[in-house]
């Protein structure tokens, strides 16, 4: 959290601007650094350097990072667990956990507040060094139930763990594995090389059906990490745990996964001996 319908809804309103001036096509004039770990690379000197003066060119996303092609270099900014990203009028009083501000020509600042300090932010000249290692994208066109196929077969992995790797397939967290599971009716332990090709069809629908509707409702709102969503409302199964299933009644359980909280429905995705 915040996983890709998240980070999505934000970069969209980085975008356009949501009451303020759209960020692409301003310039960054400097940076103010309250937590030096924030900066993966370069160096927190060389950063603060090579960012002044800089033109944001357009704001994107890969996976769960921003992505701000530069007019030199491309900014990156991964929100971990508790980020997130918001642009300010200058004189705005400062949240408690803004920790890396970008102070922009226009007067407006673009805030990265980060209350457990787990946010990285990268500047790089070759984004693909690190963007590369990232699996599809599965809203993409080219992200088919062939191409789904092909990549659980590869591998002899419980289905919950594999579809968190950000190596093999990007964006998706807790929230939107567990609503993609309990949506195709699959185990949350099944292993991924046993799935028939009828059970892919169903998980790449399931899939794209949750991130989808977490689109829909600007994605989920808990805890303080991220304003604005509402998707926590229409929740299936996630943080649902002693609560009846939606579809059939049963009471959803929570387990542990690579000590992950995972939240199923023994009745709709009963587990399979594989």
């Amino acid at each position: 959290m915040p996983e890709l319908p998240e980070v999505e809804t934000i970069m969209r309103n980085l975008r356009r601007g949501n009451g303020a001036s759209p960020l692409p096509g301003q310039r960054i004039e400097r940076v103010t650094i309250r937590w030096p770990r924030h900066i993966a690379e370069p160096s927190v000197g060389s950063f603060r350097r090579r960012i002044r003066d800089r033109t944001i060119v357009d704001v994107r996303r890969r996976g769960k990072y921003f992505v701000f092609p530069l007019d030199h270099g491309t900014l990156l900014i991964h929100l971990r667990m508790s980020g997130d990203l918001q642009l300010t009028e200058r004189g705005t009083p400062s949240g408690p956990y803004d920790r890396t501000v970008f102070h922009l020509k226009s007067g407006q600042q673009l805030r990265f507040s980060d209350a457990r300090k787990l946010g990285k932010v990268f500047l790089l000249d070759d984004p693909e060094t690190l963007l590369g290692k990232l699996g599809p994208e599965p809203l993409d066109a080219d992200f088919t139930p062939q191409v789904l196929s092909s990549r659980l077969a590869s591998h002899r992995r419980a289905l919950k763990p594999l579809l968190l790797d950000q190596s093999f397939l990007a964006g998706l967290g807790n929230i939107y594995t567990d609503e993609a599971l309990h949506r195709a009716q699959l185990h949350p332990l099944r292993r991924s090389d046993s799935l028939n090709q009828d059970e892919v069809n169903t998980l790449w629908r399931g899939i794209r059906d949750a991130l989808y509707q977490g689109l829909r409702h600007n994605g989920a709102s808990i805890d303080w990490v991220y304003r604005g969503g509402n998707f926590q409302h229409y929740f299936r199964v996630y943080q649902r745990s002693g609560k009846p299933c939606l579809a059939c009644g049963t009471t959803i359980e929570r387990i542990l996964v690579n000590q992950r909280g995972t939240h199923y429905c023994p009745t709709c995705q009963p587990e399979v001996s594989t």
